[in-house]
């Protein structure tokens, strides 16, 4: 009779298997749970120590997420964490997508498979360098929506949203038999905002969805106090300093286990910036230091991925587009292979696996090929492929149109006249200008760069705007970030007269993150106008590889009808990752969208990537111009100071004073005879002592900026990133003290004192003795 019983059990278990129902409609074992206790995680009752890492299915190819886990298992990890990015979802609204890339189901029945717990990161709200981050952009359509906050109509979106959520990944709790541990609440909402009734809504919205496990929110050290509620578990994220980040934590948390949300191994990559990598030293002391306290954490990221298609986000301010490459210096690589870090961790966390743990074998790197080089040889001009058009007296957002992703062309006609001044408010992102069909200029937000000269034109001249959106703003205070004309156009004459542009034709160049457009009309030939270039290549085997891109412009790439996501020719990446399995044997097809245009139309498949070489002709300029120079002699400081030989935040508060311009001028440093000055973050404080807001802050005047060797931008000490920091110039030259940074707050504050966070990863730099200015007008020089 038992025989029998266990013959049918099997049997049953076999059916529903096969059913692919998740294996908590299996179990009849409920006693596996997972809590929080008054000093440790709590697994079925022993304390459990999270050792986890962040990657995330939608930057993975479906076919590559089994090998991708088991890398991050051979690491060492017992965990791994995952973002849900709510646009990838539930791209048009009440049309949810689970299929493909987007399949978390799928994704979490690998993991468990692989003996590994996941922590669920639903968003709403994500951030990650994601477009948007993370959120649809059609919330944008709605001109008055307040995002994160308690707008009705955003909230039941959020609602709505986190049920089907709910729907689809609460049956895969481990309290039904899955392996969720863990579910957070929004995120690093205290970088945004610090209505914690709004965090107890979302929370609820993840309860009434069926998440019965634990909740939880994380943030940065300085951030905590905006989003710590006592009814809702606390992470806190950092990039150093594991030591000092806990001690924040417990300041806000006096009990519970202590773990780190986000544990910064590398860094991402901008536009027009350097390659950015994390030291593997600091890496394995740190974590090395979580571990020997009994602290849990996640890397973020062990496996960076590709952010493919027009997924890709931005920071802001200024504007700073990220690349398609999030390799971000992990563990494991872009393409998935095991690196030194990978190795040190690997040998790290076998020092301190748990009873009955070992470390399986690290999987094989998958195949890699080369392509020869080939060309293009057939082009569909963008201008003879244009959409049917939309009538509009005044130019509107993209989103307006309904447009998501892709490019947008404006076309009006001209009174003709004198040369003059085209003014655009806003561009978002990066436009082209052409007056009857010849290209006089291009605009590039991230320079702000509005305006520009037009020639003297005839009456009917054809004046064609042409924006590519290039990623909403992912984090900060500049989310609501609608693309294309935000505003308006007009002339501006040398006599100050202003003339607004009207009765305008509107181009909604829609293009989709998975499939490449099917209504092009191709014709042989090449050109450096805005145009698509297709080209084919045969494989006798397939593999990965590397396209390179080094001689095309700016613009997006298909491969048989797979988006590999951006290029720009300013670097740092100058290649674009291509899985085997979005290969075939025989003949491929290759499609490039370029809005500059090629230098060659050649393209080649290589065994490594270009990730770091920046163009020194097209990258960011510093913020001083040529001879420029600050000066300071005829004016008092309002504050003389003498900053710690710390690495921790250092607060001081003077004489309230009125100013719409600051200048911190660093004497000397704290490494005598070395002429660098660095700085992680700066806040200014207001008479009260809080926080003054910088999202309109601008650097007008930076002495010194490392741009060529390294990302030594002076707007790094107010970009909300620890890990990031001004560094005057090393490369080539190095200029001797004093170094100043001048910002203009965007309107007169009043400021009574400074808090700062000195350069985390090295003492190099750090400033010693500084001076502080204030200004109501800019100070001369600039």
């Amino acid at each position: 009779m038992k025989n029998l019983i266990a013959l049918l059990s099997l049997l049953f278990l076999q059916i529903a298997s096969s059913q692919n129902l998740p294996k908590s409609q299996l179990s009849t074992d409920q006693s596996t749970n997972f809590k929080i206790g008054d000093n440790d995680f709590m697994l079925n009752g022993k304390p459990y120590v999270i050792r986890c890492g962040e990657m995330h299915l939608a930057r993975i190819p479906r076919e590559y997420w089994e090998h991708r886990l088991k890398m991050a298992k051979a690491m060492g990890l017992n965990t791994v964490c995952a973002y849900l990015f709510w646009n990838v979802h539930e791209p048009e609204p009440d049309k949810f997508n689970w299929d493909g890339m987007a399949d978390a189901a799928a994704f979490c029945k690998l993991a468990q498979k692989q003996g590994l717990y996941v922590i669920l990161r639903p968003g709403p709200y994500a951030c990650a360098e994601w477009d948007f981050g993370g959120f649809p952009w059609w919330l944008l359509k709605k001109k008055d929506i307040k995002l994160r906050t308690q707008d009705p109509y955003y909230l039941e979106r959020c609602r709505m949203y986190l049920k089907e959520v709910g729907r689809v990944l609460a049956p895969y709790q481990i309290d039904k038999g899955g392996n969720i541990i863990m579910t957070q609440v929004e995120n690093e909402y205290g970088s945004y905002g610090n209505d914690k009734e709004y965090l107890g809504k979302i929370r609820d919205f993840l309860k009434e969805a069926g998440f019965t496990v634990p909740l939880f929110t994380c943030d940065g050290p300085s951030q905590l106090k905006s989003d710590v509620r006592d009814d809702i578990f606390s992470v806190v994220n950092f990039g150093g300093n594991p030591e000092s980040a806990f001690k924040s934590l417990r300041e806000v948390r006096p009990t519970g286990p202590l773990m780190c949300g986000e544990y910064y191994p590398g860094w991402f990559d901008s536009w027009g910036t350097k390659h950015h990598t994390g030291s593997v030293d600091n890496v394995v002391k740190e974590i090395k230091y979580m571990l020997d306290n009994k602290a849990s954490f996640s890397i973020y990221m062990a496996h960076g991925g590709t952010t493919f298609g027009m997924w890709t986000g931005a920071n802001s301010p200024p504007y700073l587009p990220q690349t398609s490459s999030y390799d971000y210096d992990a563990p494991i690589s872009e393409a998935g292979w095991d690196t030194e870090k990978f190795y040190a961790l690997r040998n790290l966390f076998s020092g301190y696996l748990q009873q009955g743990e070992t470390l399986p074998d690290v999987p094989a790197r998958n195949k890699v090929i080369k392509i020869p080089e080939f060309a293009t040889t057939e082009i569909a001009p963008l201008f003879s492929n244009l959409p049917d058009f939309i009538q509009d007296k005044v130019p509107q957002n993209m989103e307006q149109y309904n447009q998501g992703y892709g490019s947008i062309l404006y076309r009006t006609t001209l009174e003709g006249g004198k040369v003059t001044t085209l003014n655009i408010k806003e561009v978002h992102d990066f436009a082209l200008i052409f007056i009857d069909g010849k290209k006089i200029a291009t605009l590039d937000r991230r320079k702000e760069e509005y305006s520009c000269k037009i020639p003297a034109t005839r009456k009917g001249s054809v004046l064609d705007i042409l924006i590519e959106a290039t990623g909403r703003v992912n984090y900060g205070g500049d989310l609501h970030d609608r693309k294309g004309i935000t505003e308006k156009v007009f002339l501006k004459d040398e006599g100050g007269k202003i003339t607004d542009l009207y009765n305008w034709k509107v181009f909604p160049i829609a293009l989709s993150n998975n499939e490449t457009p099917n209504y092009l009309k191709f014709e042989t030939g090449n050109t450096i106008m805005p145009a698509f270039h297709k080209g084919t290549f045969f494989l006798e085997e397939t593999g990965d590889t590397f396209l390179d891109v080094s001689t095309w412009g700016k613009g997006l790439v298909w491969i048989n009808g797979h988006c590999l996501g951006r290029f720009w020719n300013i670097g740092p990446t100058q290649s674009m990752y291509v899985c085997g399995p979005w290969l075939k044997k025989g003949n491929n097809e290759v499609i490039v969208l370029d809005y500059l245009g090629p230098s060659t139309n050649s393209l080649s498949g290589m065994e490594l990537p270009i990730l770091d070489a920046l163009d020194p002709s097209l990258v960011m300029t510093k913020h001083k111009k040529e001879n420029q120079k600050l000066q300071l002699n005829a004016m008092s400081p309002v504050f003389k100071g003498q900053a710690k030989a710390s690495i921790e935040w250092q607060e001081v508060k003077f004489k309230n004073t009125k100013g719409r311009y600051f200048c911190l001028e660093a004497l000397n440093g704290h490494q005598d005879n070395r002429p660098y000055a660095t700085l992680a973050e700066l806040y200014l404080l207001d008479q009260n002592g809080k926080e003054i807001p910088r999202t309109k802050w601008k650097v007008v005047y930076a002495d010194s900026e490392e741009v060529d060797s390294g990302d030594g931008r002076s707007d790094n000490v107010f970009d909300l990133q620890s890990t990031t920091y001004w560094h005057t110039q090393y490369s080539e030259t190095s200029d001797d003290f004093p170094h100043q940074i001048v910002i203009d707050l965007g309107s007169i504050k009043n400021i009574g004192g400074i808090k700062f966070l000195p350069r985390q990863d090295s003492p190099n730099g750090r400033i010693k003795d500084y001076q502080v200015y204030i200004s109501n007008n800019p100070f001369p020089g600039i």
